[in-house]
């Protein structure tokens, strides 16, 4: 049995701004209980701010899975339908209904999805907004601002 350290996030909490999300999602991450790795799934970068999820999904068919977006998160679902009535000798091909979550960040949206030869795709586009990209700032050139003119109260003084 592997041993487990609970990390304590708080002091990077409180000296962090912005960043309590992903905190967030690294404590969930080191809660984890089990880890299922059904069914197998690669993530490749296809391009600078695209990337494709393949998940092996043999033996179900498109009417049996769903894809979710809901916001910063991408839920793959897979359910069996009901009423099959086989008798299997041996059963290799798993067929057990299944949940994948995987965490977006932000902006990234769900472009295509395809199942061929019990490989699903996801395709996926990080886009974001134009106020949200970095822009140049031009430096204009004119005139100074005038000076504020000063004004000075005097007190009176007496001669001693």
């Amino acid at each position: 049995m592997a041993t487990r350290t609970n990390l304590d996030f708080s002091p990077l909490i409180r000296s962090s701004v912005g960043f309590e999300r992903m905190l967030n999602a690294l404590e969930a991450a080191s809660r984890a209980e089990t880890i299922d790795n059904w069914p197998p799934y690669d993530i490749v970068k296809t391009g600078e701010d695209e990337y494709r999820i393949a998940m092996a999904v043999a033996g179900f068919s498109q009417d049996e899975l769903a894809i979710i977006h809901e916001q910063n998160m991408l839920v793959v679902s897979g359910q069996k339908a009901n009423g099959e009535d086989v008798q299997y000798l041996h059963r290799g091909i798993a067929g057990r209904s299944f949940q994948r979550r995987f965490e977006l960040a932000d902006h990234v949206k769900v472009v295509d999805a395809r199942l061929v030869n019990g490989l699903l795709t996801i395709d996926l586009k990080r886009e974001i907004p134009e106020e949200m990209k970095p822009r140049q700032i031009e430096i204009g050139t004119g005139n100074a601002m005038p000076k504020a003119e000063t004004r000075q109260i005097e007190a009176e003084t007496q001669a001693a």
